[in-house]
């Protein structure tokens, strides 16, 4: 999710003692640096974990709107996704950030490649609830009936 109050998304910021950059201590502190910590999360009992690399290509819109089963976990290592959850407006991801979402009931309307001219690469890990597949595409109908959740659309 984004960075607001309800939902931290710590993009290198905050101090739980590994890997803060200690520029003075040993360089097990150095060696590690924080680059997302997301509170709360909730994992679905029983649940299995995965990790998946994503390369869209120039201009692709990613995945159509659909929900995860449990929080997902990404990094961006090439390019820029375009990233919207249910709720809170887009936002561009570029190359080194991070991104989040609690799974669950909330859709995720975007992760394509905000750029036209490069491919956008990230890694994504995601906690799955025993049973339920890793993505649920989310139709029309239920779009149109959650349309007031949805934060607005930027005007061009």
């Amino acid at each position: 999710m984004s960075e607001n109050g309800q939902h931290s998304h710590g993009h290198g910021h905050g101090g739980h003692g590994h890997g803060t950059g200690d520029a003075d201590g040993p360089g097990w502190t150095r060696a590690a640096k924080l680059l997302q910590d997301a509170a709360p999360i909730t994992v679905p009992e029983g649940a299995s974990a995965m990790t998946i690399h994503v390369a869209w290509e120039p201009g692709d819109p990613g995945t159509p709107p659909h929900r995860h089963s449990g929080p997902a976990f990404g990094y961006v290592t090439k390019g820029a996704v375009r990233f919207e959850l249910e709720g809170e407006p887009e936002r561009i991801v570029e190359a080194g950030g991070t991104f989040w979402e609690p799974g669950g009931d909330a859709i995720h309307y975007q992760d394509g490649n905000a750029l036209s001219d490069a491919r956008t690469e990230f890694v994504v890990t995601m906690m799955c609830a025993p049973g339920k597949p890793m993505l649920e595409l989310v139709d029309e109908e239920e779009l149109k009936q959650r349309a007031h959740l949805r934060a607005p659309r930027p005007t061009a």
